[in-house]
């Protein structure tokens, strides 16, 4: 049986808009960068993928089991960079959709978190 990780600290499923999370340089493409945000007394989890130039946000929650993707910090992507994959049950998703295209929760989606790039900063939107 795979235990998920410890989920002692209170979450939040959204974020305010305009926080800048990172400069795009900071974030290879493709790539992806984890980002926690405190919210009150409570934390919000989530990711950006970089690829083809373009950013999508995702909550950092697989649609299967409820676990974050990575297994290790900002170790979304597959090796090829070509999909976004969950480390506990293998599913992947489509980078910028975050449409699930094989795995447990296939036919699924990511819970999008709307980041947007301008002026070279990527903001919550």
């Amino acid at each position: 049986m795979t235990e998920g990780p410890p989920t002692d600290r209170k979450r939040v499923w959204k974020t305010p808009p305009e926080v800048p999370l990172c400069a795009e340089a900071d974030i290879a493409d493709p790539g992806a960068r984890a980002f926690v945000l405190q919210i009150g007394d409570a934390f919000f989890h989530g990711f950006v993928v970089r690829k083809a130039g373009e950013v999508a946000g995702y909550v950092d929650r697989c649609p299967h089991q409820g676990f974050p993707l990575a297994l290790e910090l900002d170790r979304y992507l597959t090796p090829d960079g070509s999909l976004i994959l969950c480390g506990w049950h293998g599913a992947v998703f489509e980078p910028l959709t975050g449409e699930c295209v094989g795995g447990p929760c296939a036919g699924g989606r990511l819970t999008p978190w709307p980041v947007q790039s301008c002026g070279g900063v990527i903001r919550t939107a």
